[in-house]
């Protein structure tokens, strides 16, 4: 009893085992590529399987036409006596055949009959078939039912001269039939087991396994990039795959170069704050001491306090962009409806209040409006108004926004912000946006551009620089409708 539990309780663990291993093999890569190099083989062969059967079946018949043949020279040779039943009986069975006639020399003879046929009586006539019709007729053959006959029509191979007409069952062809197809089935399957093994096993090392180390090898760079020992090391290959290894070891590289980089920006950034806030603490102190000055009654010494008030004014500001713009990434927009020429206006007052004042022109539709974040939107607007102000000078002049041409609401709409200052320096517009970088004055930082270009991106549209020279900027900000 306890031995039949025993192999009660293993069946299904061995049922368990082999369907796991079955899923395994089919839902693998190297499974499907065998599995799919056999069915297209056997594919190939199903095509090619009436074609064979075909020229098998008119093997068979040209052999029935040969054996009669025979039988009838017999028959000829024994005119001279007397041919009995048994005589022709056993001549019809040599031939497979219950009937022999033919023509010879235009004369139309029954040479070997073995009594009256009752069947369904197909003809085949050689001269007659093509390659189209004798396939038609072998798959026939495979559901032809029992009893039926043959009439073979043709010559045989050493008197062309000669047309036999031969009447034969049709169950041995068929059974015949049947036993080649089993045959050529299992040899078949043999070759494509054999052949897909054999694709199978180039395909694996020349492909397969190559992939899986890629993969394996970008699975243990994702579990500590910057160990440099987690790297890849190319192969030496000259295909794809050498390609792509060569690559991957590269963009690796690149990886782990940003990531010391980030680690020494990051350091630095840290630096940089304790700096920032010891500077701004000294700026503080002079402050207080500059104010003094530009409140004294001495003209000239209200007039270099006054400019060391300008002065501290810039170093303090730096310090905060340059802290705000070394914090961590900009919080994601919050789309809404943004009524942007209204948001124009409370950004251009902001920068007059800050800057000095310029000749204004608010040239956008009432009511127009756009898809973005508001707080986005008025920052991006601040520091373009800011830098146009900056740029035309103490004199100042005209601030203009406006519309581009054919942009309506309900799209994407682009807006002109233009200046009349003296135009940016060639070698200033290649690094327009770059932080740090973009800006030609003494005492600014290149951060506004960068920002509002960024700020401008993150809500699904764009800043560019549209066109500069001595008479003005002007600057393009692209915003979703």
């Amino acid at each position: 009893m306890s031995e039949s539990r025993n192999d009660s309780r293993a069946g299904p663990g061995r049922f368990a085992l082999a369907r796991a291993f079955g899923r395994a093999a089919l839902f693998s890569l190297p499974g499907r590529l065998l599995l799919f190099i056999i069915v297209y083989v056997m594919l190939a062969q199903m095509v090619i399987f009436l074609p064979l059967a075909s020229a098998f079946r008119s093997s068979w018949m040209v052999e029935r036409i040969q054996a009669a043949h025979i039988a009838a020279l017999s028959a000829d040779v024994a005119r001279t006596g007397a041919l009995g039943e048994m005589e022709v009986r056993d001549l019809l069975s040599g031939a497979d055949a219950v009937a022999v006639a033919r023509v010879i020399d235009g004369r139309n003879e029954l040479v070997l009959y073995g009594g009256p046929i009752a069947g369904t009586l197909v003809n085949v006539d050689s001269s007659e078939l093509n390659w189209l019709d004798d396939i038609v007729q072998t798959a026939a053959t495979f559901l032809a039912p029992e009893g039926r006959y043959l009439r073979i029509v043709d010559s045989p191979m050493s008197r062309p001269d000669v047309i036999l007409d031969v009447i034969v069952p049709e169950a041995p062809l068929k059974r015949e039939l049947l036993n080649y197809s089993a045959g050529l089935f299992w040899l078949s399957a043999f070759i494509a087991v054999v052949t897909g093994a054999l694709i199978y096993v180039t395909l694996f090392y020349m492909f397969v396994r190559p992939m899986r180390r890629l993969s394996a090898e970008m699975a243990r760079f994702q579990r500590d990039p910057e160990n440099p020992a987690k790297a890849i090391r190319p192969s030496g290959r000259r295909d794809e795959i050498g390609q792509a290894e060569v690559a991957l070891s590269a963009m690796q590289d690149d990886i782990r170069q940003a990531f010391k980089q980030r680690e020494r920006l990051a350091a630095l950034g840290a630096a940089i704050a304790k700096i920032n806030h010891d500077l701004r603490n000294v700026l503080s102190s002079a402050q207080l001491v500059s104010d003094s000055l530009a409140s004294s009654e001495d003209a000239r010494v209200r007039r270099q306090g006054e400019r060391l008030v300008r002065a501290i004014g810039r170093g303090i500001r730096l310090c905060e962009e340059t802290l705000k713009f070394g914090r961590s990434e900009e919080a994601p927009p919050v789309p809404q409806a943004v009524d942007i020429h209204a948001a124009v206006e409370e950004a251009a007052a902001d920068a007059f209040l800050s800057e000095g004042q310029a000749d204004w022109t608010n040239a956008l539709p009432v009511g127009l409006t756009v898809t973005a974040d508001p707080d986005h939107v008025h920052r991006i607007f601040l520091n373009l108004f800011r830098n146009a102000l900056q740029a035309m000078g103490e004199e100042g002049c005209c601030l203009t926004v406006s519309l581009a041409e054919g942009e309506a609401e309900g799209g994407s709409v682009t807006i002109l912000v233009a200046d009349t200052g003296a135009g940016i320096p060639e070698k200033v517009r290649d690094k327009l946006f770059q932080p740090f970088s973009g800006t030609s004055r003494k005492d600014g930082t290149g951060l506004g551009l960068a920002t509002a270009r960024e700020l401008a991106r993150a809500n699904g549209g764009d800043l560019e620089l549209v066109s500069t020279g001595l008479d003005g900027t002007v600057f393009g900000v692209r915003l979703g409708g």
